[in-house]
């Protein structure tokens, strides 16, 4: 398992994230980490590893963006010195060209996109004594791949990819993992997601499942 005993894990992104947590910053304790995948992470590494005592932190902000991630970086990542960072963001820099059409400045183009994802990690090598970072990539419950959000999402899914690889990060790739539910076992995607973006509670245990087998731990 990459997790090392008492080691700190903090899970930072978006609403996907968020699912309700505790602020200023979610805690384990007293249910303070959401309802989402988060809270499973959680539950099953305890179940799995009591004896570890991992400690999880979550400051992810609904409807975030990469540009509200470099806002608050130093204080929601870097002042809580994890011992590991795992980032979800993504679906907001995408969603926003087609919620908010009369308002592009709103939307985060994947040039723009790029750049912050490339800042944040350098400003958390630089400040920071994580051993590991995590990415989790963005998705869509959605099997036509030529549906405009969902081609948008893949390319944006594919700069990830770039920046793990670059710099020797652990990935977790969750559009195999929703296609996989959708297309092999015929699962309607709004059972996995109702509105495509924000996961129902078995979308979110896919993801607690996928980013736990990228961590060495194998529950699904």
């Amino acid at each position: 398992m990459l997790f090392e005993q008492n080691g700190v894990l903090l899970m930072i992104g978006d609403s996907i994230t968020d699912c309700g947590r505790e602020r200023p910053v979610g805690r384990r304790e007293n249910d303070g980490l959401g309802s989402g995948y988060v809270n499973f992470v959680n539950a099953l590494l305890t179940a799995k590893f009591p004896e570890s005592k991992i400690k999880i932190l979550n400051t992810a902000v609904s409807g975030d963006t990469t540009r509200h991630l470099k806002a608050r970086w130093q204080t929601d990542v870097i002042d809580l010195s994890p011992d590991y960072l795992s980032i979800k963001i993504g679906v907001n820099d995408v969603w926003r060209k087609f919620d908010s059409p009369r308002d592009p400045s709103l939307a985060v183009g994947i040039a723009e996109y790029e750049a912050n994802y490339r800042e944040l990690i350098a400003l958390t090598k630089e400040k920071t004594k994580v051993k590991k970072i995590i990415l989790i990539t963005p998705f869509l419950a959605e099997t036509d791949r030529t549906e405009p959000m969902m081609a948008e999402i893949l390319r944006y899914t594919e700069v990830v990819k770039k920046i793990a690889c670059e710099n020797n990060l652990l990935l977790v790739d969750l559009q195999p993992e929703f296609d996989r539910y959708m297309l092999e076992f015929g699962i309607e995607p709004k059972e996995l997601a109702g509105d495509r973006v924000h996961p129902s509670q078995t979308g979110g245990m896919i993801i607690a499942g996928a980013f736990l087998k990228v961590c060495g731990v194998d529950i699904l």
